[in-house]
């Protein structure tokens, strides 16, 4: 036997800084890199011989106070020990990110020295497949190794020896272990074994989702156990040049707003990272896949993926395959395409905004409410070359009630829509929109017949006096409903002071004084008319028999509570004084048409 103290050829103090500071995000990985450089020896063997095909780990105990990983690998040589730890890092921190990690023994140094995280000591025994002795390689954090030929009868393979520190105890005992061993290595090709007390426990088993064809029940379940629910839908995803393969699970849930896409990412069936987000199409917000590769390449700490010319061309293939799923559902199933866009269309909405890719392919199952009621967006262009649409939900609901009904207007006021209107000449070059306004709305309404112009200016007048209280204008149109006796017409700007008028009775004298500057400060402004206007539908048999009552009281109280009646009709909050208005003008008619006096009727009794 010989053996020589050998220096590190890098500032191994400085190299464990830098792993655990900027490569590496805990120390967590060392159960990973140790996994990672066993399997690799194993399949190194396997092409060498055909034998091998375990790992063992004994975890830290209190009778046993080391962790040993075994495998049944190639092994190494004394002089591949030599080379391949002393040099690692070579002389500068820019060598450690740029050490190649696709060779089978190339990123063995670096791996093992993630293990200085939770060891001051590593001891590796190792026999080489090849041949030659046994060897003994022993590292300390003080920036010395020993190589040590041993006349031990080992078995071909190597074992990794750690001794813990005294702040990573528990990281090298069996709960932890178990649970690190299962994250990392439960799909790998290669046998592994946890020993405990009470037995052997077998860490690995087959991937449910890289056969989903195979046992697709298997596959479901690993979605649910995902997911946290039963999967809308299960997509199989792959790009065969990179030897990229799985499954995007649908969401059966809308995401939180603004989440991305995550992807559970392998590499060889070894966890890389369970939410790898640029694996898929940042539109593909709705599934979350589990994804298994052997031609992408990792980064130095083996916890994403190098994003580069291979990668790129995956997500491509990827997002194609989840987009076919799309098309085939409208084609197939269009009752459970419409159950996704039901699920998920405000993100949707959302994204197609900025991705013309998604836009391209999935505008046409979304939704739009319009006064001919819920369309998709494919039947609307294909029913309507003009769409009409209402910035806001007000707007829509005024100029819903006068829209003819040979034309489509659409509902722009819900998170998204109006841009989604903006965008619909783009995706059909025949279909063209017109974004309207409550007053321009009005004014294309038809006045009343020549024969009755001076009739219905009078109307306007004595009715517009009555409700002058209320900073509400009266106009007679003709529409074309004659059950319709009258509407309430208000733009964003009006409805904006009514609401601030709403606040400032039950606030304080501060936001009060606010909105007072608010409400001055706009005034000043626009010098256009900013009152709302009640509507009159000169086709209304009421609105035609006011013109014939004489009794002041009675076309009073009539025309407040057809003012109310449009409020009510028009979803438009009533305030204080609007309930107080309905009140008296109800109970006024009563009166009138009673032949009551109104102060003999009992305060208890009015509603």
């Amino acid at each position: 036997m010989s053996s020589d103290v050998q220096q590190f050829q890098v500032d191994l103090r400085g190299v464990v800084d830098l792993l655990s500071r900027h490569i590496y995000s805990s120390p967590r990985v060392y159960l990973r890199e140790l996994l990672q450089n066993a399997r690799d020896a194993v399949t190194a063997r396997r092409e060498l011989d055909g034998a091998g095909g375990s790992i063992r780990i004994v975890p830290l105990s209190d009778e046993n106070r080391e962790f040993v990983l075994r495998d049944d690998g190639i092994g190494l040589t004394s002089a591949e020990v030599a080379d391949l730890l002393a040099t690692v890092g070579r002389s500068s921190k820019r060598d450690i990110f740029d050490m190649p990690r696709s060779d089978y023994l190339g990123q063995f140094g670096i791996g093992l020295l993630s293990c200085f995280m939770v060891a001051d000591t590593i001891v590796i025994r190792s026999r080489s497949a090849r041949g030659g002795p046994a060897v003994e390689w022993t590292g300390s954090a003080d920036g010395t190794f020993r190589v040590t030929e041993i006349d031990d009868d080992l078995p071909i393979g190597t074992s990794v020896h750690l001794a813990p520190r005294f702040d990573a105890d528990e990281l090298l005992r069996p709960a932890a272990v178990r649970e690190l061993a299962t994250a990392f290595a439960e799909f790998l090709p290669v046998r592994v074994v946890l020993e405990t007390p009470s037995g052997d426990v077998d860490i690995t088993r087959a991937a449910p989702f890289l056969d989903a064809a195979a046992d697709p029940e298997a596959a479901v379940q690993y979605g649910r156990d995902l997911l946290g629910a039963a999967p809308l839908d299960v997509i199989e995803i792959g790009e065969p040049a990179t030897g990229t393969r799985g499954l995007a699970y649908v969401l059966p849930y809308a995401p939180p707003p603004g989440a991305r896409q995550a992807t559970r990412m392998y590499l060889g069936r070894m966890l890389l990272s369970e939410r790898a987000d640029d694996v898929l199409p940042d539109w593909a917000f709705f599934v979350r896949a589990v994804v298994d590769s052997t031609g992408l390449a990792p980064t130095a700490s083996r916890e994403s993926l190098v994003d580069d010319a291979a990668l790129e061309h995956v997500r491509e293939q990827l997002g194609a395959g989840i987009r076919r799923w799309v098309l085939d559902l409208g084609l197939r199933e269009p009752h459970r395409l419409a159950q996704f866009v039901a699920i998920h269309e405000v993100g949707l909405k959302s994204l197609v905004r900025h991705d013309e890719e998604l836009a391209r392919f999935i505008t046409r199952w979304l939704t739009l409410e319009t006064t001919h009621g819920t369309l998709r967006i494919g039947d609307l262009v294909e029913r309507f070359p003009h769409i009409r649409f209402a910035q806001t939900v007000d707007e829509f609901r005024q100029v819903a009630g006068i829209s003819p009904a040979s034309e489509v207007l659409v509902n722009g006021g819900y998170l998204y829509d109006a841009d989604l209107v903006r965008m619909l000449p783009e995706l059909y070059p025949q279909v063209s929109v017109e974004l309207v306004d409550v007053g321009g709305e009005l004014d294309r309404l038809d006045p009343p017949p020549l024969d009755d112009r001076d009739t219905a200016v009078a109307l306007e007048a004595r009715a517009g006096a009555v409700l002058a209280a209320s900073d509400c204008s009266v106009t007679v149109r003709s529409i074309d409903q004659p059950e319709l006796a009258a509407l309430y017409v208000a733009d964003p700007e009006v409805l904006r002071r009514l609401d601030r008028g709403r606040t400032k009775s039950f606030t304080g004298a501060l936001w009060g004084g606010v909105l007072d500057r608010i409400d001055a400060t706009l005034s000043a402004s626009r010098d256009d008319d900013l009152s709302a206007r009640l509507c009159l539908n000169w086709s209304n048999r009421v609105v035609r028999a006011l013109v014939r009552v004489q009794d002041d009281a009675v076309f009073a109280r009539t025309v407040q509570l057809l003012y109310i009646q449009a409020l009510l009709a028009g979803h438009h909050p009533l305030s204080d004084a609007d309930r107080a208005l309905m009140t008296t003008a109800l109970t006024d008619l009563v009166s009138l048409s009673a032949g009551i006096d109104e102060d003999a009727i009992p305060l208890d009794d009015v509603v």
